[in-house]
């Protein structure tokens, strides 16, 4: 019989990982690898990730820092072009909390001293994406005027079998990246449960795998966070085609109002939000927004 599923429970498994105190030498091991450093003293991480940053029922989830960096990790499984105003809005509570920590006056004359940001992503989605950098100015209406402001994000894909030295670097990265692929194929390739894939994955997992012992440990976590991440993209995934459905059966705009609606009961999400799952695009907002 599975275990008991609180489908409460909000975190992501690369959160569960990565960006806990007790696993901060695997949060160490990934910062070395992605910066090419050779920090050996895990004290030296400290993690900050504010737990009550809320994106579509998500926190942010990694925030560390180290030296003189601050780093913002984010790990997705659905693309999302707009991370770089998503870690904007990050860092702003960020510097925020830092700035009160430190006691420096944002009024006063004195510059302060801030770490420096070092945004990722890291997307282990189905759909084939290169690794890039995406730049908070694609989002400006308008193109012609120089922006004073520029957030850039580098997007990195750790699919199993990409960015090997990255992956080899970090066994821990390795590792996950190894569970998410085998959870995939037991649920898409062999028709399990969610349940039934995390079992059998973690089952499956080599005896000298760093991470084995802490998912064994904690199976009803592991998931509960994969459920919901599952959920989370097949609910995006039913609606857009729900959307183009409706909109071949009653006319374009009918069929994704009437999605638009859908999505904002079900995920109570924003009409914007609604609109970005469905791919409309941004110069129709207004016309939507007018709709509703």
């Amino acid at each position: 019989m599975s275990e008991a599923v609180n489908r409460e429970y909000k975190d992501r498994l690369f959160s569960f990982i990565f960006g806990r105190e007790e696993n901060k030498k695997w949060t160490l091991s990934l910062y070395n690898a992605i910066n090419k450093t050779y920090y050996t003293n895990e004290d030296d991480i400290v993690i900050n990730t504010m737990s009550d940053t809320i994106y579509m029922g998500m926190k942010n989830d990694v925030s560390f820092l180290i030296s003189d960096v601050l780093n913002l990790y984010e790990q997705q499984s659905t693309y999302n072009p707009n991370m770089p105003v998503r870690q904007l809005m990050y860092l702003g509570r960020q510097y925020d909390k830092y700035i009160k920590d430190t006691k420096q006056n944002i009024y006063g004359k004195k510059l302060m001293q801030l770490p420096v940001p070092k945004l990722i992503t890291f997307y282990n989605g189905t759909e084939d994406y290169g690794d890039t950098v995406l730049h908070l100015s694609d989002s400006f209406i308008d193109s012609d005027h120089e922006s004073d402001v520029q957030v850039s994000v580098r997007l990195i894909n750790i699919n199993f079998g990409r960015n090997d030295e990255i992956l080899q670097a970090c066994s821990p990265l390795k590792e996950y990246t190894w569970f998410v692929e085998c959870v995939r194929n037991n649920k898409l390739e062999l028709g399990m449960t969610i349940e039934d894939a995390v079992d059998k994955a973690i089952n499956m997992m080599p005896d000298d795998f760093q991470i084995k012992k802490f998912l064994d440990g904690n199976r009803t976590e592991v998931k509960n966070m994969c459920i919901t991440e599952y959920n989370e993209a097949e609910t995006m995934q039913m609606f857009k085609e729900e959307g183009r459905e409706e909109g071949r059966e009653e006319g374009r705009e009918e069929g994704m109002l009437l999605s638009i609606k859908k999505l904002m009961k079900n995920m109570t999400c924003t009409p914007e939000k609604a609109m970005e799952i469905l791919d409309i695009p941004e110069s129709d907002y207004d016309k939507y927004m007018k709709m509703l």
